[in-house]
């Protein structure tokens, strides 16, 4: 019989530091799967094309960021430590997302926000803070958020040049996992946040994605 291993306070924040670092230091994820565009040719983009994609990929990797803040946060303050294993088991597979759209932008010859270390901070509280109130509301933080990321996803797809493959396989995939997180986390008893929650969350979002598409 394996024993768990429990870490004591002064241990958590240890961890949760070495996280933060490793989530905003240029190249310091290592992702577990290569990403999807190394497979792909590199198009003949414009200047301005060029610089669209990299602001759609910069915005994205943002996100990723806030990701990995929530769930840290959400596994530092989890009561059930199935919920807190699930929540440290999702922020390793966004690390993936992270290092992909940070190697992308880095081909465009662009830069990763200097946002970041901000918006960690405030996803950070955040994710705490619901896994301070409840489990349920963690879990249900989860799927709302990584609906709106879907959104997003979306929406960045549709404005991707056609001869963009790199850029377009890389959120494909983004799109394929976050979905997947959203419906773990209902199945794992999350709350489905109502409406007027989602919108505020989506307002939010929009403010988030113009701060952090050019800086």
């Amino acid at each position: 019989m394996t024993s768990q291993r429990h870490y004591s306070p002064a241990d958590r924040l240890l961890m949760q530091a070495d996280s933060a670092l490793r989530t905003l230091l240029p190249f310091s994820g290592q992702p577990a799967r290569p990403s999807p565009a190394v497979l792909k040719d590199e198009a003949e983009l414009s200047e301005s094309e060029t610089r669209h994609i990299a602001g759609l990929m910069r915005i994205n990797h943002t996100g990723e960021v806030c990701a990995q803040a929530l769930y840290q946060g959400q596994a530092l303050t989890a009561r059930l430590p199935q919920v807190r294993q699930a929540m440290e088991q999702a922020a390793d597979e966004e690390i993936d997302h992270l290092a992909w759209c940070e190697q992308r932008i880095r081909q465009l010859g662009s830069h990763t926000s200097v946002l970041n270390p901000l918006f960690y901070g405030l996803s950070f509280g955040i994710g705490a803070t619901a896994g301070l109130i409840s489990d349920r509301i963690s879990l249900g933080f989860v799927a709302a958020t990584e609906d709106q990321v879907c959104k997003h996803l979306d929406e960045h797809l549709g404005q991707l040049p056609a001869s963009d493959e790199k850029s377009r396989a890389i959120l494909e995939q983004m799109r394929e996992d976050e979905a997947q997180h959203s419906t773990a986390a209902i199945e794992a008893g999350g709350l489905r946040f109502p409406a007027p929650i989602k919108f505020g969350m989506s307002l939010v979002s929009k403010v988030m994605t113009k701060a952090t598409y050019r800086i």
